[in-house]
This record gives structure tokens, C-alpha cells and sequence, in this order.
């Protein structure tokens, strides 16, 4: 039965990642609906959060922001037609890599942290900005922008919360890891 239910639930993973082509306007509630649209962006953005909230100081904002930063710049990218390859791959990998990071990572410079959340924030910008149709640039990034930070706070309150148990909060952002690496093989 175990088998049975891995296996229905890997043979649906691909219908999981469904935050790209195919939104119809591009206001503030489409661009607000695209990270939610898909679970690949949902999770990505709650491990940013979790990963932050193991930081002191600074850096536990510093994080977040620096993918909301990074982001909102591979947007205007994606706006103007840049493509990057693999995209759905980088994606799926920023599931895999920051829900790891966030379960086991430990003390690494708070830098390299954003960086690491920097250069996959630039596949989910590249990606909102692919799916912005129509004039309304403003509003649809206001929209995806205020979400992203919404779900880095989510993931970052829950890390918090979790910080007392260093198990629990291995096996969140493990089981978060997990269905990135199932999205990269789907």
C-alpha cells in the first residue's frame, strides 16, 4: 500500500507545479494568485522563511529580502522576454536545495545563505515576469511581491516556532526538500 501511495503521489507531481503558463489578466490579483498557484512556489517561499528564521540578527530579514530583491529583478527580465534555461528545473531545484538548507544546513555566513536564496529567486522572477500579459506590470508585481513576502513570513514564524525542536524542524524542511527533488524528476 505504501508503494502504492509513493507512487500516486510521484505520478501526480508534475500536476503539482502548476504557478506558470496560462494565467488570463496580469492585475494585482493574478500577480497576488501566481505563487499559490503551484506548489513549487508555495514551498519554496515557506523554506526561505524557515532557513531565515535559523539566522540571528539582521540576516533573518536580510534573507527573505534578498529574494524578494533578486526576484523582482529576473521579473523585469522575464517582462522583456529574457528566457532562462531550465527554468522549471532551477524552480524545482529551489525546493529542493533551500528545503534542505533550511533542515541541516547549520551556520554558514549569512551571505552565502542569500545568495544561495538570490540566484533561485531569479528562476521564480523570470517566471512571474514570463506569465505578466497586458499593461498592468505594476500592479501584477505588487501582487506576487506582497504573496511572496506573506509565505516567507508564514515559513518564517513556523521556523521559529520550530526552533525549540531542531528534529521537527529537520524533518519540515526535509519533507519540503523531498517533493523538490520528486518535481525535478517529474
Amino acid at each position: 500500500m505504501k508503494k502504492l501511495l509513493t507512487s500516486i503521489a510521484l505520478a501526480a507531481a508534475p500536476a503539482l507545479a502548476l504557478a506558470h503558463p496560462g494565467h488570463a489578466d496580469s492585475g494585482f490579483l493574478s500577480g497576488a494568485l501566481h505563487p499559490v498557484g503551484g506548489l513549487d512556489h508555495i514551498l519554496a517561499m515557506l523554506a526561505v522563511g524557515l532557513w531565515a528564521a535559523s539566522f540571528a540578527g539582521k540576516a533573518r530579514w536580510a534573507i527573505p529580502a534578498s529574494f524578494v530583491a533578486v526576484m523582482t529583478l529576473g521579473f523585469a527580465l522575464g517582462a522583456q522576454g529574457f528566457e532562462l534555461p531550465l527554468l522549471e528545473a532551477g524552480i524545482a531545484a529551489s525546493v529542493l536545495v533551500i528545503g534542505l538548507a533550511a533542515a541541516w544546513a547549520g551556520r554558514i555566513p549569512a551571505a552565502a545563505a542569500a545568495a544561495v536564496v538570490g540566484a533561485f529567486a531569479l528562476f521564480h522572477g523570470v517566471a512571474h515576469g514570463a506569465e505578466m500579459h497586458g499593461t498592468s506590470a505594476a500592479a501584477y508585481a505588487a501582487g506576487f511581491i506582497l504573496t511572496t513576502a506573506l509565505l516567507h513570513a508564514a515559513g518564517f514564524f513556523a521556523g521559529t516556532a520550530l526552533g525549540k525542536n531542531v528534529w521537527l524542524n529537520r524533518a519540515v524542511g526535509s519533507a519540503i526538500g523531498m517533493v523538490g527533488l520528486g518535481l525535478l524528476f517529474a
